[in-house]
């Protein structure tokens, strides 16, 4: 009978035993899980990272799309500045062309006058000359008719 209390004592401890077996392996599947989840947080820590990395990038290429676009923008209003000194020279010119012009007028009018002045003076020498010559023929008319 002792022989059989001793084969049950040797049961339940071996039940006990694989029961606390059970449990161990339970909580080396708990730990398992635990380790898998931290695992799968590294890796969406990981992956977070990444992202980041790309957000990085892409406000770098944003921030090199601005800094063109302003470059395009300077370059316009530099060329629209040039075209205000181009339009401002021509207006200049036009203004200059404008005072000179009455003063051109007024240097040929002048000149104008002094070929008129010329004319008259021509005129006045050549009823001088015709009047000489008048004279002159009359005193040869008057010689002729003396001494005939």
């Amino acid at each position: 009978m002792l022989l059989l209390m001793l084969l049950l004592l040797l049961l339940q401890l071996l039940l006990l035993l694989q029961q606390v077996l059970i449990l161990l392996l339970l909580l080396l599947l708990l730990l398992l899980l635990l380790l898998m989840l931290l695992l799968l947080l590294l890796l969406l820590l990981q992956l977070l990272l990444l992202l980041q990395q790309l957000l990085i990038l892409l406000l770098l290429l944003l921030l090199l799309l601005l800094l063109l676009l302003m470059l395009l923008l300077l370059l316009l209003l530099l060329l629209l500045l040039l075209l205000q000194l181009l339009t401002l020279l021509l207006q200049l010119l036009i203004l200059l062309l404008l005072l000179l012009l009455p003063l051109l007028l007024i240097l040929l009018l002048l000149l104008l006058l002094l070929l008129l002045l010329l004319q008259l003076l021509l005129l006045l020498l050549q009823q001088l000359l015709l009047l000489l010559l008048l004279v002159v023929l009359q005193l040869l008319l008057h010689c002729y008719c003396y001494y005939s």
